[in-house]
């Protein structure tokens, strides 16, 4: 019997070897998977639980999101600054500690103030969580950190599926006990992913390998003093063009749901249905988009197609109230397909330029203070959609311009700041199989 042969080079890479950052690289991966899965259940039943089980009005309700919303603002730059003066991974271990602590407590009591005070305490190491878990993904991944992010979006948005088909289940039963299990099941995964954490190593910083590979050939020299974030006015203006941009989550989870009901034809069944396929869209095609933003000036230069695609966007939902259920249906759709792909573009081009701007002495401390760009866009987003739904049609081609210009000053900025052909890591190729 004759043995096939294999030609060589023709060989698939094993599915182990196509995700960066090695064994505590897919160990990161699982802990964001559960992460999300444990957050569907909860997020998805947050403003139920405090209607329900304990017995808040609406507009209590909503001031007590609103007031652990900015409170998880300062989660970010907090995070960071703590992850450039302690090891990484004990920082993530305590963050994912205080929040099923913040989440247990709920629990406890149906107290106003309290209920504020236990929320407030769980955005802050939930909004430190996304830089936290950026910064090692930037470490541990090294000249891959651009696919890594794209993979880690792929079993976020996969766990966040997950996590939301569980609530949706515990929802239709509605009792107490119901609700009360989607809390202790977002607390149970924070603890579950405690544990996998503290079996991952501690990543190399990057201050420190810099100090490593210089000290064989230089004499030591006095410390310098970390760069600051807050006193870097190009980096603040493109964390806050970054808030600007973050606005597509806004627009996909709060304005098109309401658009829907307040200024068209289109029946109210598709709102979910657009969430799911933004979710399917991103499993889809986050990894192999993530090979054009795979430099510093690739990501860059992803901000033109970005802008098109906010135009395209934007003004498919302004024609979708323009009458009529189909082309209510159809320009909604395509908006959210479009929208999606804006998110996509984005977040590669985001997560490649804000590491690649972060100077190597204060990593932390900078991706703190990009991480504030999308904590205040989810607290000052929902608002300002709401605002712009009650505004009617001619308000997103406004929205549109703005976004086109914000993307224009970011091209400009980053090219600024990086004025060399720039890479802020060495080229590669992304393979796909």
């Amino acid at each position: 019997m004759s043995r096939t042969t294999r030609t060589p080079g023709k060989e698939r890479t094993p599915l182990k070897d196509r995700v960066p950052g090695g064994t505590d690289g897919r160990r990161m991966l699982l802990i964001g998977f559960i992460d999300k899965c444990g957050t569907g259940l909860w997020s998805t039943a947050m403003a139920l639980y405090f209607t329900y089980v304990a017995g808040l009005g609406l507009g209590q309700v909503g001031l007590l999101i609103g007031m652990s919303g900015a409170a998880g603002i300062a989660g970010a730059p907090l995070g960071g600054r703590l992850a450039d003066r302690f090891p990484l991974v004990r920082v993530i271990v305590g963050a994912q500690l205080l929040r099923a602590a913040a989440l247990l407590a709920l629990l406890t009591t149906d107290h106003y103030l309290l209920l504020i005070l236990f929320s407030a305490a769980g955005a802050l190491p939930d909004r430190a969580a996304n830089v936290l878990t950026k910064l090692y993904a930037a470490r541990v991944a090294g000249p891959d950190r651009v696919r890594y992010q794209a993979v880690n979006r792929t079993a976020s948005n996969l766990g966040w599926t997950l996590g939301g088909l569980g609530a949706a289940a515990a929802l239709a039963v509605g009792s107490t006990t119901a609700f009360q299990l989607l809390l202790v099941g977002d607390a149970l995964s924070c603890l579950v992913m405690a544990a996998l954490t503290l079996r991952c190593a501690e990543p190399p910083s990057p201050t420190v390998s810099r100090i490593a590979a210089s000290s064989a050939c230089t004499a030591p020299t006095p410390a310098a003093k970390p760069s600051n974030p807050w006193r870097d006015r190009g980096f603040l203006s493109f964390t806050a063009g970054e808030a600007v941009f973050f606005l597509h989550d806004s627009i996909l989870q709060v304005a098109l749901p309401l658009w829907i009901v307040h200024a068209t034809d289109a029946p109210v069944g598709l709102a979910p249905l657009l969430l799911v396929v933004n979710s399917a869209l991103v499993v889809l095609f986050q990894v192999p988009l993530s090979r054009f933003g795979a430099t510093t000036d690739a990501a860059r230069r992803l901000l033109l197609p970005l802008a098109g695609l906010f135009v395209v966007g934007t003004l498919a939902v302004g024609v979708s109230a323009l009458g009529g259920r189909t082309l209510a249906t159809g320009a909604l759709i395509t908006a959210a397909v479009v929208l999606t792909f804006a998110e996509m573009i984005h977040t590669i081009a985001s997560w490649e330029i804000s590491v690649a701007l972060a100077p190597d002495d204060a990593q932390g401390a900078y991706l703190g203070v990009h991480g504030l760009a999308q904590a205040t866009q989810r607290f000052a987003g929902p608002l300002l959609m709401t605002g712009l739904v009650s505004a009617g049609p001619l308000a997103w081609p406004v929205l549109g311009a703005a976004l086109v210009a914000t993307a224009a000053a970011q091209n400009r900025l980053v090219r600024r700041r990086l004025p060399e052909p720039s890479l802020s890591v060495a080229k590669v190729t992304v393979s796909e199989h």
